[in-house]
């Protein structure tokens, strides 16, 4: 069934008054098979006068601003094909085209290993040192970490007083001795300790040249009482044993502490 406005004669698909052509307020019922178009004709709106709010029928006051006077005004469709007209995926993007490029750029940088992906996410790729018997962060009371960093201020003082660059503590060497540490912990307990990994993964800052390990070992720690006596004595076993890293002119080291369950110091140390 349809419904049509008594008034104007404009079709509706159910009984809801007013009409939203002219405002009546009865709708007569049209059987679908008797239906036909009506030529409503022109069609018109009720604009405020005020605020310029469109209105489907002179029933003041304004909806939006409560203004009493409204306007009759012919209801046109020009420029509503432009209003519904859909933007193209080109129009829409356009703006965005010198970002995309830049991405696009960085992406291949990164796929063909020009750029490492551990610029864009520190640590991304980097293998995980293999478990190992003993201490690798405390040991007798003392931080292993704190130790090492005191190494490497103790050989900065070497280097110094020998005429030597000074060199970075580069947390890519450090990670290549703690795997390196690892792995003689393993061998020297008897286990069979993993193959090497991809070291490039760890990103050492070497400028593309590779590197060089060197090992010490201290009997115990129980002979040491603070972490200010064990990096002395590191320092004095590297300098001694491994001169020929220690006071080398290079840029960067990184070194790995880890004792052993009898108590063994295992030092690694890496120059690049």
């Amino acid at each position: 069934m349809k419904w049509r406005c008594t008034r104007c004669g404009k079709p509706h698909d159910s009984d809801e008054p007013p009409c939203d052509s002219c405002g009546h307020g009865e709708f007569e019922r049209v059987p679908d098979s008797e239906f036909e178009t009506v030529d409503t004709g022109t069609q018109y709106l009720w604009v405020c006068s005020n605020c310029g709010c469109q209105h489907v029928k002179n029933n003041p006051p304004c909806s939006r601003c409560g203004n009493h006077e409204l306007e009759k005004v012919e209801q046109t469709y020009d420029g509503l094909e432009d209003e519904l007209a859909v933007p193209t995926w080109l129009e829409v993007a356009r703006p965005y085209l010198p970002i995309l490029a830049l991405a696009l750029v960085v992406l291949a940088l990164f796929a063909t290993g020009i750029l490492p992906l551990s610029l864009l996410f520190p640590g991304t790729g980097t293998p995980s040192p293999p478990e190992a018997p003993g201490e690798g962060e405390t040991a007798a009371g003392i931080d292993l970490e704190s130790v090492e960093r005191a190494v490497h201020d103790r050989l900065e003082t070497e280097r110094e007083a020998g005429g030597v660059e000074s060199r970075e503590y580069d947390g890519g060497l450090a990670g290549i001795a703690e795997y390196r540490n690892r792995q003689t912990v393993l061998e020297r307990s008897g286990e069979e300790p993993p193959d090497n990994p991809d070291w490039s993964a760890f990103d050492p800052d070497c400028g593309g040249d590779g590197f060089l390990v060197g090992s010490v070992e201290l009997e115990s720690i129980d002979d040491h009482a603070d972490p200010g006596g064990l990096a002395d004595a590191v320092a004095d076993r590297l300098v001694a044993d491994r001169a020929d890293l220690v006071l080398a002119d290079r840029p960067s080291e990184g070194m790995d502490v880890h004792v052993g369950p009898e108590g063994t110091v295992f030092v690694t140390y890496a120059v690049c």
